[in-house]
Formats: C-alpha cells, structure tokens, sequence
C-alpha cells in the first residue's frame, strides 16, 4: 500500500482535494479531523486547559477560540499544542491503517513538512493557491478577520519553502483544474502500486 502524505497552508484547500481523492474511493485520513476529536478527550481537555491557563466552556471542553487566539500568536504556544496532539493523531492513524485495504491511501495534514513527518510517506503531495484567494476563503469559511487569518498564516511555513520538500503540488486556484491535477495523480499512483 503506497502511502500519500497531502498537506498545504491554511486556506489551500487540502480538504477540497482530499474530497476529490475520497470519491474516487480512496481511503484519506484527515489529521484535523482526528485532532479535534482528541481534543474533546477529557484527558486532553484537563492537560491543554492547564497548559494554556484557558477556561472551558460551559459543557467542560476546551474554548476553541481562546485556544486558537493563543496559539497562532505565539509559536511556542503552537509547538507546546501540537507536541500534545500529534503524537496521539499519529496513533489513530497507525490503528486505521491496519485497518484499510487499497492500493493507496491520503493523509491530509497541514504540517507534514514542519514536523519532519515526510519520510514516512512515500510520496507528498503539497496544494498551493495565492496568498490573496487563501485569505479570503478562511474569512469566508471561519468568519475570522483579516488580521487573524494573516497571523495564521505567517505562523506556518512559506509555500515556497514547502515547495521544494514536496513530490507533487497542486495549485488549487481554479476546481475543474484542481480536478484534472487530482486524476492525474490518482492515475500515476495507481500505477506505481501496480508495479
């Protein structure tokens, strides 16, 4: 089983290709997904509530946006979070895999390349889009300003940066030209788990 490593900055549209990957039927893990669900864990509410000094909310888990306004204004903040989430995301992902049987799979998640995590894919692949356009979908998306998505933004590593570690990129700026680089991919890592 070949093993895709998809990841892109904020606002790239990872889960869009993801999506795209997924009705073709292959099985994609989606990082974001299973570290949100860890976060609602009351181990992991009490652990990041006394970390960060944050309240709860009114049902006992952890505040969201006083996280986030945290950790994407202080980069320490953000390594302290994820040396608490990934390497429990990491577990779930080791678990479903067992349980997967394809010819290849996705895993989407934004940090990939920053977290030296590439060499445990057998391919990455890195989805791109203008700085503007990214800005403008987590606006519309979150409903955040901005100010916000811009520091989001600047606390994750620069495209170009990630360009250069990535096996493959796709500029997700266009969809039906983001469709077509998708089926290209498909096609070619069909092919190489054929061999």
């Amino acid at each position: 089983m070949i093993k895709i490593g998809l990841t892109g900055g904020i606002g790239t549209g990872k889960t869009l290709v993801a999506n795209m990957f997924k009705n073709k039927n292959i099985p994609v893990f989606i990082a974001d997904v299973e570290a949100k669900k860890i976060l609602n864990d009351p181990s992991v509410v009490k652990e990041v509530a006394n970390t960060f000094n944050i309240s709860l909310t009114t049902d006992g888990l952890i505040d969201k946006s006083e996280l986030a306004s945290i950790v994407f204004k202080d980069k320490a903040a953000l390594e302290k979070l994820n040396s608490i989430i990934h390497p429990k995301v990491h577990d779930c992902f080791q678990k479903w895999i067992l349980s997967i049987d394809a010819l290849y799979i996705i895993y989407e998640a934004a940090i990939i390349f920053e977290k030296d995590r590439a060499s445990y894919f057998d391919f990455t692949i890195l989805v791109t889009a203008p700085k503007q356009v990214r800005i403008e979908r987590v606006i519309q998306r979150d409903h955040s300003s901005e100010e916000e998505v811009k520091s989001r933004i600047k606390a994750q590593w620069p495209e170009s940066k990630k360009k250069k570690l990535a096996d493959f990129v796709i500029d997700n700026t266009n969809i039906k030209q983001t469709q077509q680089q998708v089926d290209k991919l498909h096609v070619k890592f069909l092919n190489f788990s054929d061999k």
